[in-house]
């Protein structure tokens, strides 16, 4: 975290001050049920780099208590991305390491007369709850004595009763202006396999009752999460103080992270995947964790991105164009320089004496001259870009034309001479000659040329596939359609995110290995592709391009 304070920071140095905590402890609670995306990312670095600052603990705890979601290929997941984002955990916990706990709280709550088996239908609760302007009703089974209230909640953990016949609610207030303490459901009955409990129980605790016994049981000072759950607080400190825990964590608020042309609802995230929208949870076009990576993104840029997006109150959408900024800076003394020609134009240098291959010198990385230099093959055949040439260029176009002298990076000036073209007029391959003069580094200051190209050798050019992206969502959420009906977000997905383009690379990178990442001359910063990438052919992930408007 950066040194700039923010209000969590500032409770943090009061409590440690005031001797209220000798020590820090933060916990990132994740729900096995999706993947990670950017605005979890946000929590982690939040919730991790405030304990690492002040000399705490984290604890990475998944908050398991709905089998019918959850999976360990989630669990799974969510441990590589924390680990990926640079942080180590302290403690790995499960909310199902205290399901039985939970479950004795429960019966103290009953034996308190603070809770009872209800047993109305989830569309009936709904009904008596009230709304925001009117009141709820009381269940006709509220008032349940306590020893029958013991007998069905004991049965119910027996498997005597079937799913949504009968849960078990906090007896609060069912006229309270917070809709959340109107007798909330703090267990219902779902008769399903728990990916770390298995069969064990057919009960299952409500998030909003075990999530702060979780904090309470792990000795957690500050519950850190963000604003959709502040109208929850009152009922995370009601269960604390009803369940009479010895610890008593203190919840705060954050907004959340939001970023534009993209969605951050794991369940639109989940429909994305599941409808083939995308190449799986991991596709580079997904904010998820996962699909950072795989797309190329780097840790330490998205730390540094959380950090500058800053930590307050307020419900705020970031530039996405932010994100890219980080990785650039992060990249570009880091990535080697290479070229790659994604749309293949041939050129034969009809001058250029046949068979022979010289070995021309460039820099790995010119703004880090420590990664030394590179060899690049150049023969009488390379490919350039096809949007490199234009037979009928318009003014101040100073690429390649019939006529025109450019020069090619690292190598010598060429001249377009002559253009073939096939049977239906698309022109498939230009005629040069080349000045052996010109070679670059030679000091040859005879004639300057304004076009610099990137290029290959033919004869030696790597097969590789290219994937460029655009924003995978075309507006904002929640616009309308010309008839203002409210679209949905799928209406918004943009059909032309993904192109997939089969060029060449350097043959110096035969060796490139997934996730290394470069920076290709004129097209910006790619990724070796883990997933799709063979022995016979590379894959690249386009990053981010070499420039953008943003400023910070």
């Amino acid at each position: 975290m950066e040194e700039n304070s923010n209000f969590i920071k500032t409770i943090i140095k009061e409590d440690l001050e005031s001797g209220k905590h000798d020590k820090i402890v933060t916990r990132f609670p994740p729900e096995p049920n999706g993947y990670l995306h950017i605005g979890h990312a946000k929590s982690i670095v939040i919730n991790f780099g405030l304990a690492d600052e002040f000399g705490g603990k984290t604890n990475l705890r998944f908050d398991d208590t709905n089998p019918l979601k959850e999976d360990q290929e989630f669990v799974d997941s969510i441990k590589e991305d924390v680990a990926w984002l640079g942080y180590e955990w302290d403690g790995l916990f499960y909310a199902s390491d205290y399901f039985e706990e939970m479950y004795d709280r429960a019966v103290l709550l009953i034996k308190k007369g603070k809770a009872y088996v209800d047993d109305l239908s989830a569309d009936e609760i709904r009904e008596y709850r009230g709304t925001l302007t009117q009141p709820g009703k009381e269940s006709p089974y509220r008032n349940r004595s306590i020893e029958e209230n013991l007998d069905l909640f004991e049965r119910m953990r027996n498997g005597e009763f079937g799913n949504g016949e009968k849960v078990l609610r906090a007896k609060i207030d069912m006229a309270s202006p917070n809709v959340n303490l109107r007798d909330p459901v703090i267990y219902r009955i779902a008769h399903a396999t728990h990916h770390n409990t298995g069969d064990k129980w057919c009960i299952y605790p409500m998030y909003s009752f075990a999530h702060p016994l979780e904090d309470a049981i792990e000795g957690v000072t500050h519950s850190l999460c963000t604003t959709e759950f502040e109208d929850q607080r009152p009922l995370y400190d009601w269960v604390v103080a009803e369940c009479e825990m010895p610890s008593v964590p203190r919840q705060i608020e954050f907004g959340r992270l939001n970023i534009t042309n993209t969605v951050m609802s794991k369940r639109k995230l989940k429909q994305l995947v599941e409808e083939g929208y995308v190449d799986g949870w991991d596709d580079p076009r997904l904010p998820t964790v996962s699909g950072l990576r795989r797309r190329g993104y780097t840790p330490e840029a998205i730390r540094e991105f959380v950090a500058a997006a800053g930590v307050s109150k307020g419900f705020s959408t970031v530039d996405a164009q932010m994100l890219e900024h980080f990785v650039r800076e992060d990249l570009k003394l880091k990535a080697p320089r290479t070229m790659g020609v994604l749309r293949p134009l041939k050129v034969v240098i009809t001058n250029y004496p046949e068979g022979e291959v010289e070995w021309l010198d460039a820099e790995i990385n010119p703004e880090n001259p420590e990664m030394g230099m590179r060899k690049i093959p150049f023969s009488r055949e390379i490919y350039i870009e096809q949007d490199d040439f234009m037979e009928n260029p318009p003014k101040k176009y100073f690429r390649l034309f019939p006529g025109n002298e450019v020069r090619l990076k690292h190598a010598y000036f060429i001249k377009c001479e002559e253009v073939i073209k096939d049977d239906e007029g698309n022109v498939v391959e230009l005629r040069c000659t080349y000045d052996p003069e010109t070679k670059s580094g030679s000091g040859f200051t005879g004639r300057k040329v304004k076009g610099t190209l990137h290029w290959v050798d033919a004869t030696h050019a790597l097969p590789a596939e290219f994937r460029l992206y655009e924003p995978l969502i075309l507006e904002e959420e929640g616009t309308e359609d010309h008839e203002g009906e409210e679209k949905s977000f799928l209406d918004n997905v943009n059909e032309k995110s993904l192109e997939v383009l089969e060029g060449f690379i350097e043959p110096n990178m035969k060796e490139a290995k997934a996730q290394d990442k470069f920076q290709f001359f004129r097209h910006g910063y790619f990724n070796v592709d883990p997933k799709h990438t063979t022995e016979e052919k590379l894959v690249f992930n386009q990053i981010v391009s070499l420039k953008s408007s943003f400023k910070l």
